[in-house]
């Protein structure tokens, strides 16, 4: 690790030293090159700086121990370099955990999809609610969202809703709230005050970029047709639904929420081009990860990772054994503690994957 370190180290001064030469602002491309390099360094070299400041003042207590001959002045000096010793664990802990590699996705903005699953109308009442959860939890965050399509039911659910959440870390709060969301509670529709279990999936894919994913033409195939749902004479003059087949994936995008063609083009692009990253990342990354456990799991969207628990007020993530007892306030979007012990467990699985 400390190998690693200095080399990290010669690395950051050498690209301190570069920009502080006011000449590299002739070369504005190589300058935030380095510029970012020195930016992604910083933390952990200023964290690696404290520790080799703590381990001199360590060394130097002992050192000043063991020639002083003052009973009182010696304790004074172990007991100093005992605390520097003990803090020197905790940066060491913290330096490994900055030493761990990075989701290049972290940064990205991100597609977020909820659809209803089993249970009816009542899982696409869920998944509506869950469509405003992550609103709320988006807005305190202040990450813009924006609608891309969304297909409501008469009774105020959500068959499937699409949205493109924009801003700095989008994917690195969100990205853990793939999979099987299940729902116990006493539906409205209910006469006889039985509890039913429904359930409604979501999906987090990291923004891609065009240069991220090269679509050919020969690939796809486009198909125009007339929206769906309410609209009023647009629907029946103007044909502005679009529907993208990607036939390498299999992975069929259609969008129609925008009157303009064009508009809703462009949109089932962008989840076209999320959905494919998605497709070979996820392939590569289990390739890689094959012998890994995980404690927040695969990410699977096949897999179920929590239960909204109405009658008790509770909210169970299986991945980590989490429960927590605020319901109504998780349903408004107060999912922070949540997202942050997923965080916490996933940062400790890769810990003790490289300690194995």
């Amino acid at each position: 690790m400390f190998k690693k370190l200095d080399e990290m180290k010669k690395r950051y001064e050498f690209l301190s030293e570069q920009l502080a030469d006011s000449a590299l602002l002739a070369d504005m491309g190589t300058w935030q090159k380095y510029s970012k390099e020195q930016a992604d360094l910083t933390e952990t070299m200023e964290k690696y700086a404290e520790y080799l400041a703590k381990q001199k003042e360590m060394d130097d207590a002992f050192a000043l121990a063991d020639t002083e001959t003052d009973s009182e002045m010696k304790k004074m000096l172990l007991d100093e370099g005992y605390a520097c010793k003990e803090r020197l664990g905790e940066l060491h802990n913290e330096l490994k955990i900055l030493l761990l590699p990075k989701d290049k996705n972290d940064e990205r903005s991100c597609i977020l999809e909820v659809r209803a699953g089993t249970g009816g109308e009542e899982a696409a009442l869920f998944a509506g609610e869950l469509c405003r959860m992550y609103q709320n939890y988006c807005a305190a965050h202040r990450l813009k969202v924006e609608e891309i399509e969304i297909n409501a039911t008469e009774l105020g659910g959500v068959k499937e809703c699409i949205y493109n959440v924009k801003g700095a870390g989008a994917y690195k709060l969100l990205k853990y709230e793939s999979g099987v969301h299940r729902v116990q509670r006493v539906p409205a529709t209910e006469t006889q005050g039985r509890i039913h279990t429904s359930a409604a999936t979501v999906a987090v894919l990291p923004e891609a970029e065009e240069v991220d994913v090269e679509i050919n033409d020969k690939d796809i195939r486009i198909d125009i047709f007339h929206s769906g749902g309410a609209g009023g004479q647009n629907v029946n003059k103007v044909a502005s639904a679009v529907r993208i087949t990607h036939f390498p994936t299999g992975i069929v995008v259609t969008c129609q929420d925008e009157r303009s063609q064009l508009k809703n083009k462009e949109r089932a692009f962008k989840v076209l081009r999320s959905r494919i990253y998605d497709f070979y990342n996820g392939q590569n990354a289990k390739a890689r990860e094959e012998n890994r456990r995980s404690m927040v799991g695969t990410g699977d969207r096949s897999e179920r990772i929590r239960t909204y628990n109405f009658p008790q007020s509770r909210v169970t993530d299986h991945r980590i054994g989490l429960s927590q007892y605020n319901l109504d306030a998780f349903m408004t979007g107060d999912i922070d503690s949540m997202v942050e012990a997923l965080a916490i467990a996933d940062r400790e699985a890769m810990l003790s994957s490289q300690n194995d």
